[in-house]
């Protein structure tokens, strides 16, 4: 293994074009993921046509830059406008914006670099040792361990729900409500559609994020007295924006993070979108202050970045491995891949062996070029913030439209994303919280296959599910974070009742 990565590099550093292609691959994915509108998987698909005159190596190696740099990316218009510039940075909001509002601009920006190159490194370093033992696992994850694994994600939800479980809750039902519209996963069955062609496919997720969150924060900016034209004051302490010495009671945040959006990264169809928000969750879940979640901690933003940019090398396993695509992302990867005319699998390593440790290779590259890049233009990013409200709102609902037509070239995404914007500003209008929207949104088409899949495969015997160990130890934790999340309710009301 270390003679193939030790190749890998000598393809790497013995290529200078190939190099350039990196550092421009880092560089695009990180102004398509700070620009609220346009993500990751949108700058892929961009540039995937771009790199079939190149040799696969290159190729593919660019292609990897632009997803780490899209995935870090978002950090930037997160902490900077209180906006998420792709769906895994949402959970940054929650104490970056709030850090820049308290004049921490610069810390919470170089918290979530930093953090963000922690996480990638050791997704990356996972993702080269433990493919081939993670692949042997994954492929007995059947129906009921996939339905086990999301509904423990979905109890989670309780601890994004603020001052009121209730109000948590109905956003989460509101969430999967949204989901179900469209044709359902198993049988093609028409629901909610009302006769519309358009409404058949659904609504789509890029749509609902960027408008509960970009159209509904211009929304709001646009009703509150001028809030948006206050500048936030930026200090930089040192080279990092922060001293060494706050990470020492950060480690082991670091690593759990790590690890929660490494292990999510692994299971397709959940990915950094939601890794995020369960690292944060889980964050302020064994926090000896979770009261201080919300008002601007580096806890919170620590657990987000280094979340989801493990989750890079989490959902990279599953691509290698078995094919199978973690994301969005992976998905336009899966298709890099074969049109350089490799294959996925568990043969690719035999056979394209020194391709895929150049990926290895570029992709541990491309993660320090992507920290280099942003501290170096940190400064520049906070200018944004300079930029008066009347200039920057119009321009970032142009961006916003002009991606959700992208996806499918439909006006009909436009229309959704506007929608989920008035959706997004009633919901803060009436303290109902919007993460568990996202994530019920998100989680409801994986619970709904896999438990419906299950139970086919049963006959309809749900007693099938105590003959699987991994869906009964899932199913155990879910029932404890209920339990666990119902006794810190209960806690919090005792004092009110004396």
């Amino acid at each position: 293994m270390l003679d193939m990565l030790y190749s890998g590099f000598g393809a790497v550093f013995g290529d200078p074009l190939g190099l350039v292609f990196i550092a421009l691959g880092v560089i695009v994915g990180i102004i398509f993921g700070s620009l609220p509108g346009l993500t990751t998987v949108a700058a892929l698909s961009m540039f995937l046509p771009i790199t079939y005159t190149m040799a696969s190596g290159n190729g593919l190696s660019m292609l990897t830059a632009i997803y780490i740099g899209g995935i870090s990316g978002g950090l930037i218009s997160a902490i900077l406008l209180n906006i998420p510039g792709t769906p895994s940075s949402i959970a940054t909001t929650f104490e970056g914006a709030p850090m820049a509002r308290k004049g921490e601009a610069g810390k919470a920006l170089g918290l979530g670099i930093f953090a963000s190159l922690i996480g990638t490194i050791i997704g990356i370093i996972a993702m080269i040792i433990l493919s081939p033992v993670l692949a042997e696992l994954t492929i007995k994850f059947g129906p009921w361990e996939y339905f086990s694994v999301t509904l423990f994600a979905l109890t989670l939800i309780s601890s994004l729900s603020g001052k009121s479980m209730t109000k948590g809750l109905l956003s989460a039902l509101f969430g999967m409500m949204f989901a179900t519209v469209g044709l359902s996963p198993i049988d093609s069955a028409q629901r909610f559609t009302f006769g519309s062609v358009n409404l058949s496919s659904g609504f789509n997720l890029l749509a609902v994020l960027v408008g509960l969150y970009a159209i509904s924060e211009v929304l709001s900016s646009g009703d509150s007295k001028q809030a948006s034209s206050e500048t936030h004051n930026y200090k930089m302490q040192g080279l990092l924006g922060f001293r060494l010495i706050e990470m020492k009671d950060q480690i082991v945040n670091l690593v759990r993070s790590s690890l929660i959006g490494l292990g999510i990264g692994i299971l397709p169809g959940i990915g950094a979108s939601s890794s995020n928000i369960i690292a944060y969750s889980v964050t302020k879940n064994v926090s000896k202050t979770p009261e201080k979640f919300g008002t601007g901690i580096s806890d919170g933003i620590i657990a987000t970045e280094s979340s989801n940019n493990s989750s890079i090398g989490g959902a990279m396993i599953p691509l290698l491995t078995l094919g199978i695509p973690g994301d969005g992302a992976t998905a336009i990867l899966l298709g890099g891949f074969m049109l350089h005319g490799l294959q996925p699998g568990p043969l690719l390593f035999q056979t394209n062996g020194e391709v895929v440790y150049h990926i290895f290779a570029s992709m541990i590259m491309a993660s320090f070029l992507m920290a280099i890049i942003m501290y170096a233009c940190m400064r520049f990013f906070v200018k944004v913030l300079e930029i008066p409200s009347y200039i920057l709102m119009p321009i970032i609902i142009v961006l916003c439209l002009i991606g959700a037509y992208a996806l499918n070239n439909r006006i009909f995404d436009m229309w959704s994303l506007l929608l989920f914007g008035i959706i997004g500003l009633s919901l803060s209008k009436f303290d109902i919280p919007a993460p568990p929207f996202i994530l019920g949104f998100i989680l409801e088409n994986a619970l709904e296959t896999n438990l419906r899949r299950g139970l086919q495969y049963a006959n309809g015997d749900v007693s099938e599910l105590l003959q699987h160990p991994i869906a009964l130890l899932f199913l155990v934790l879910a029932i404890g974070s209920i339990i666990l999340s119902m006794y810190r309710q209960f806690k919090k009301m005792i004092p009110t009742t004396r």
